[in-house]
């Protein structure tokens, strides 16, 4: 019975959507058709700025000494940006400013999805809903220029759905190749069915009890802080004045010389670095400051009603060996009726997102219950062969998601499924809500809004087909290049071109020669990561103004394993330092902001806490004699402690030498007192917690396990970080 009304309402839907799939797609063309003289607007239009960009000096000079801009734009992240780069493209003298860094807020804490949204579709089939099919169709088209306009920071990626009824096969299938059909000539790769044995031999971590099958469709993958960072580059290098951390204090107003009633004409901005104060005027301001919508909207007109409800999103990161190189999952029915994605992404696996009611913060925490809860549902899809532990999480973070509620409606307590654009009456432009994939229809609309309220002199967009920062030069085979004429391991040379595109070379070309024999240069900031001691000054370029910016969002180290970022964070603030000319006080300053950001924000918290909150040891009284054994091994004295001493007197015993500091950093990962050693029952706890799989990584376990073998076999010792248990 479940079977016959899923293919009723499928068909049913299919039929009224396939009619007005024939009606869009004339529109679809003829809107094309128009666009096409405005693709090749790139070769034509002035870009002042194409071989080097203005430093955030200048950029701050030009917002300060320019008389008025034509639209200044509040926000930096993928929205905003977007605006800038719509607006400047249009000939328009164009500023932005943002309080933080381009991209710190929600646009770097996203799925790492270009997407139409597969769910949407499903909802606008069963319910007939032309404006959420509308809003689907031009996601997928959008999709389609985001890959096209930035092919080094995106890519397609195959996404696997397993099925565990049969009777969800057709379902399934018939809506995924809905999804193929309104993509029409956009769609990336035609999705297809697979048994239930080839879907174990693409995606061998699958559960196998009661699996039917799987069907495979594409959808697109970015590197998210990246590409927010591309948009905002090119719209400085076609001329627009761009300025991180630089905040709006409050709105400058002056009557209208017909009315007389208050119009905003820029905004008093505040530099978050010097505190300097400084004018920007505006013949039209944008609000895209996303969560903080309602901020901006409040210095405008004190008693507006607030339009955003805010939705915590939370992802985790988990060891690459979790999922397949190329090959995500998607979950479309979890336990609470949301949706989760378990993806490969940076040679990692990310899984997310929850969907939970939240306050707006700056600085949003992943919690602990969030993580656990896609922990669950990644355990409910995964072989029982793959223990899937709490230990193995290695990132965490949370992002607020702006969903919003039209002003324009008479049901203002509505969730606006897609975006919507409002002009106050003193004409402050705000678009707010939508996604990351429709950024740029989102930014062409809401320059229109402004064009229009203000009678600025301007064109229609030119954005579709205009290449991002470092796509123009960029092709699949440049990273050989890259190897060849500088001599970088492969890996790195990969990593720079996937990263920097065309500009992967300039980054190469700040390298520091290694002194080895191979790599010739490109200085590792750790050794599990391609990322070089080059990319931190190439950073300050990209104006990266803290040791955050750069483990956060320059590079994406902090995103994918915090204890790698946290031994990179004393060297990338020495080069950051001698670069922008730290003093001694500020460089500490740095690297404590950027340890607690690690420690909030990006989950290290929640991940140390899983040996705090231990309230017993778990272990058998074999087990408890066993690991006494070999904590004695280091404790000799028998003082119910060990500190660096021991362990390196141990280590001389087996002619190992590691350098002092990482020694105190490793002993610092389990001394819970911080008393600067590691008493027995703080070692019994780590052991515990290693047994239930809460802790997966600890370098003291693996290191004292390896010495205890070591001292009977006098073997090899590693101390690297394994990304397992012991």
């Amino acid at each position: 019975m479940a079977f016959r009304r899923a293919v009723k309402g499928t068909l049913i839907g299919g039929g009224a959507i396939a009619a007005a799939y024939g009606v869009s797609q004339v529109f679809e063309y003829r809107k094309h058709q128009a666009r096409l003289a405005y693709v090749e607007a790139e070769g034509q239009m002035n870009a002042p700025f194409m071989d080097a960009l203005p430093s955030r000096r200048e950029q701050l000079s030009t917002l300060r000494d320019t008389e008025e801009f034509d639209v200044l734009v509040v926000g930096g992240g993928a929205t905003g940006s977007g605006c800038a780069l719509d607006a400047v493209t249009r000939n328009l003298k164009t500023a932005l400013v943002e309080r933080s860094d381009f991209s710190s807020g929600t646009s770097s804490r996203s799925t790492k999805l270009i997407h139409g949204g597969v769910r949407y579709l499903q909802k606008a089939i069963m319910n007939l809903d032309y404006e959420q099919y509308m809003m689907v169709k031009e996601a997928l088209h959008e999709r389609s220029n985001l890959l096209d306009i930035a092919p080094h920071l995106s890519a397609p990626l195959p996404i696997m759905l397993p099925v565990y009824k049969w009777w969800q096969l057709p379902y399934y299938w018939a809506g995924i190749k809905m999804y193929d059909l309104v993509a029409g000539s956009q769609c990336l790769k035609s999705s297809y069915v697979l048994s239930k044995t080839k879907a174990l031999e693409l995606f061998p971590m699958l559960k196998k009890d009661k699996l039917v099958g799987a069907i495979v469709y594409y959808d697109g993958q970015h590197n998210d802080a990246r590409m927010n960072l591309a948009i905002a580059l090119t719209a400085a290098r076609y001329g627009a004045a761009v300025a991180n951390y630089t905040e709006v204090v409050h709105l400058l107003k002056k009557p209208d010389p017909q009315t007389g009633q208050e119009k905003i004409c820029g905004a008093r901005c505040r530099d978050v670095l010097t505190g300097q104060e400084f004018d920007v005027r505006a013949k039209c301001v944008i609000n895209a400051t996303g969560p903080f919508t309602d901020s901006l909207r409040k210095m405008d007109q004190q008693k507006t009603a607030n339009i955003c409800q805010p939705s915590a999103g939370v992802h985790i990161v988990i060891p690459g060996y979790y999922s397949p190189d190329n090959m995500g999952l998607l979950d479309p029915a979890t336990s609470d009726g949301r949706v989760i994605f378990f993806l490969p992404w940076e040679k990692m696996t990310i899984a997310g997102t929850t969907d939970t009611p939240t306050n707006v913060t700056a600085h949003p925490i992943p919690m602990e219950e969030d993580i656990n809860f896609i922990l669950s549902e990644v355990r409910n899809y995964l072989s029982p062969d793959v223990e899937v532990r709490r230990g193995d999480v290695l990132a965490a973070w949370s992002g607020i998601r702006p969903l919003v509620t039209d002003p324009n409606s008479k049901d203002t307590q509505s969730i606006c499924r897609n975006h919507i654009v409002n002009v106050s009456d003193s004409g402050l432009v705000t678009i707010a809500g939508g996604k990351w994939t429709t950024y740029r229809s989102m930014a062409e609309e809401t320059l229109d809004a402004a064009v229009k309220a203000h009678n600025l002199k301007a064109g229609p967009s030119r954005t579709v087909g205009l290449m991002l920062e470092g796509g123009k030069d960029w092709t699949p085979t440049l990273y050989i290049r890259l190897v060849q004429d500088y001599g970088l391991e492969n890996e790195v040379a990969q990593h720079l071109a996937a990263t920097y595109g065309g500009r992967a070379f300039e980054v190469a070309k700040m390298a520091q020669v290694t002194g080895k024999r191979w790599p010739i240069v490109g200085k590792r900031l750790v050794s599990e990561f391609p990322y070089i001691e080059s990319e931190v000054a190439y950073a300050i370029k990209e104006y990266a103004c803290t040791a955050i910016d750069v483990i956060a969002r320059r590079t994406r180290l902090g995103f994918l394993n915090v204890q790698a970022a946290d031994e990179a964070l004393p060297r990338i603030v020495e080069i950051m330092g001698k670069q922008l000319d730290w003093s001694e006080d500020k460089k500490k300053e740095e690297l404590e902001e950027a340890k607690r950001f690690l420690h909030q924000e990006m989950g290290y918290r929640a991940r140390s806490e899983q040996l705090t909150k231990m309230s017993e040891i778990s272990l058998t009284q074999q087990e408890i004699n066993r690991y006494k054994k070999r904590f004695y091994k280091f404790d000799k004295e028998s003082k119910g402690f060990i500190t660096t001493v021991d362990v390196q007197r141990v280590l001389e015993r087996l002619s190992i030498q590691i350098d002092e500091n990482a020694l105190h950093e490793i002993l610092n990962e389990v001394d819970l007192n911080k008393n600067g050693q590691v008493e027995l029952d703080e070692f019994l706890l780590l052991m515990s917690a290693v047994q239930k799989g809460q802790v997966s990584d600890s370098r003291l376990a693996i290191l004292m396990k390896a010495a205890e073998e070591g001292l009977d076999q006098r073997g090899p010792v590693s101390v690297d970080r394994s990304g397992g248990g012991v």
